[in-house]
């Protein structure tokens, strides 16, 4: 018998929302660790908000639709809002009811930007890696380090020359503009006609052939903090940050994330600091795998000091590390495992929106990073813990 092609056009709903989500999915496990690191949290939140006011989206519900946004890719506030309105399973994750207003775009972006600062983000990433299922997961002993390009929200064309280093009109992209010296304008008793605008266009041709342009007397009109930066020699050099991430090395989770500017010694720099951050004072005899943009002297020099043995990737001429560590087995282990990084990496890329970041200013866009990072780590969890 065919069925008839009717809508019930039903009133009230029966189904619970945790009844719609599968009992295998995924995001259930992800959902678990979450809120229980957001249960160890609440002291933190609570000192981030006054008594008194308007009451404000709650932070939990803010860091989950955050979460849901990475792990699925919506590339806007805007659209997640909309998606927010028919996908059950985004109101389920977050802890929106099924009746439940979704929040205003504009609203929802002011509220998150005032909580998930660089702090909060890695006391998220903190509280994932000490829940009670995940800390088994660690290696307390072995780690490994890298650096990855995360472009800027900034053109090539917005790199223009700083104010003392240029007249402030001066515009690459715009024609010259006419002379107006007072020999040159006609004596005329006549009502002058109206002067036609000289703005430039707002999207004006540049060509930048032959013109010298470096950090030091260029910088980026639409993002000050972006750096003019190129990865290798025989590459184009474009505005961006650079992202970095501590790795253990048994299940290959970040420990720790961290986003400074392009700088050619802002890998080995953002390592000690993410190392000692992780490990404070510790007195163990730790292994810090890396590759031959490591391999300096005054680096290596600065992990032996911390009790760190560099497990760095040799360079073919004048390397730091010698015998003393390339003949234990485990240093060999190590340059296997530290490639392991890079996954983390491309996944930020690829599902996590950090090819290019749609934020600006070098502090909210190493917040959104390291909450990133914490989202790869969740990515993965459901897997980990069910082997």
């Amino acid at each position: 018998m065919r069925g008839t092609d009717e809508a019930s056009g039903s009133l009230f709903s029966y189904v619970d929302l945790e009844a719609r989500i599968p009992a295998r999915h995924p995001l259930r496990k992800i959902r678990q660790v979450v809120n229980e690191a957001l249960a160890s949290l609440d002291a933190d939140f609570e000192s981030l908000y006054t008594d008194f006011g308007r009451p404000s989206i709650a932070p939990e519900r803010l860091i989950r639709a955050s979460l849901i946004q990475i792990l699925f890719s919506v590339r806007s506030e805007r659209q997640l809002m909309e998606q927010m309105q028919y996908n059950l399973l985004f109101r389920w994750f977050a802890g929106l009811g099924i009746d439940d207003p979704v929040w205003v775009p504009t609203v929802f972006t002011k509220n998150r930007d005032r909580l998930l600062t660089t702090d909060m983000s890695r006391k998220l990433m903190a509280a994932i890696l000490a829940h009670r299922e995940v800390a088994p997961l660690l290696s307390d002993d072995h780690f490994s380090v890298d650096g990855t390009l995360v472009k800027a929200w900034a053109s090539m064309k917005s790199f223009q020359p700083k104010a003392g280093d240029a007249p402030p009109d001066d515009d690459p992209g715009s024609p010259p503009r006419p002379c107006t010296t007072t020999e040159d304008q006609p004596q005329t008793t006549e009502t002058a006609a109206m002067p036609r605008p000289t703005r430039p266009s707002r999207n004006a041709e540049v060509d930048f052939r032959g013109e010298k342009r470096s950090n030091a007397t260029h910088a980026s009109t639409t993002d000050p903090d972006a750096r003019l930066y190129r990865k290798s020699p025989g590459t184009g050099a474009m505005l961006c940050f650079m992202g970095h991430a501590l790795m253990e090395n048994r299940s290959g989770l970040i420990v720790q994330g961290d986003l400074t500017q392009a700088d050619g010694n802002a890998e080995r720099r953002a390592a000690l600091d993410m190392i000692h951050r992780h490990s404070p004072g510790s007195t163990r005899q730790l292994t810090l795998g890396a590759d031959k943009g490591f391999d300096a002297a005054e680096f290596v020099a600065d992990l032996r000091q911390a009790c760190v043995t560099p497990h760095v990737a040799q360079k073919s001429r004048y390397s730091a590390i010698d015998g003393r560590t390339t003949r234990h087995a485990g240093y060999a282990l190590s340059i296997k495992q530290r490639k392991r990084i890079e996954e983390a990496f491309g996944w930020a890329k690829t599902v996590g929106g950090m090819a290019q970041t749609v934020f600006r200013g070098v502090e909210r866009v190493r917040s959104r990073f390291v909450l990133t990072m914490a989202a790869n780590n969740l990515a993965r969890l459901p897997r980990l813990l069910a082997a």
